[in-house]
């Protein structure tokens, strides 16, 4: 390659913030910062709030694939980028903040450590199988999809007042455990995040969850 061929290809070649322009990374990224929020509340023990963003993250991660379905004129390179960019900020989404969660609920005992290396692992190899092989038969995903977690937890999170804190926190890791064990297992569950009925639920989901967490807050 000559040096004006080379001068070229390095200026044609974007540069990495121009991504966050794109808005499904946009999205994807808004989606980071509620599960920042969910950590941050996780580890103050503020877990009604924490709950907010975990549903939270979940709508925006749905909302940026939709996005991105529907953008013209979207090249493979952006494609590409946005889906590495989605894959990672999953691991921190439906990985390391319900082990955060789990951690914090655990008063942070040793126990609960393995518990997090589970959940953090099993998140880590169901996205990595998915990143290689897809979906099966193209319609279909091989294991229980990871933001099936935090709609499940947020869910089984409201009956955390009818037992007491020691009693829920061994319900609370066995939770865990068997979504992890979900995730990595041979089972076939259907693509909802691209269903027009499932986002519309979702949407009613997220707002009734962030309105009943909402109202515990007061």
């Amino acid at each position: 390659m000559t040096m004006t061929g080379k001068v070229k290809s390095e200026e044609l070649q974007p540069t990495i913030l121009s991504f966050v322009k794109d808005l499904p990374n946009l999205c994807s990224l808004a989606g980071l910062a509620c599960t920042i929020l969910a950590i941050y509340f996780s580890i103050l023990g503020v877990y009604h709030a924490a709950m907010i963003g975990m549903i939270w993250a979940v709508a925006f991660d749905w909302a940026d694939g939709l996005i991105a379905r529907k953008m013209k004129g979207r090249t493979s390179k952006q494609g590409f980028f946005g889906g590495q960019l989605d894959s990672l900020i999953d691991v921190v989404n439906y990985g390391v903040a319900p082990a955060i969660l789990l951690l914090s609920y655990g008063k942070f005992s040793p126990i609960f450590l393995l518990g997090a290396f589970i959940i953090i692992s099993a998140s880590a190899i169901r996205l990595s199988y998915f990143n290689t092989y897809g979906l099966s038969n193209g319609t279909r995903y091989t294991g229980m999809a990871l933001d099936n977690n935090s709609i499940i937890l947020v869910f089984v999170f409201l009956f955390e007042n009818t037992v007491s804190v020691g009693v829920y926190s061994i319900i609370l890791y066995v939770v865990c455990l068997l979504l992890s064990a979900l995730n990595v297992s041979e089972i076939k569950t259907p693509k909802l995040s691209g269903n027009p009925v499932s986002v519309y639920m979702l949407a009613i989901y997220t707002l009734g969850i962030t309105g009943i967490y909402g109202w515990k807050l007061l």
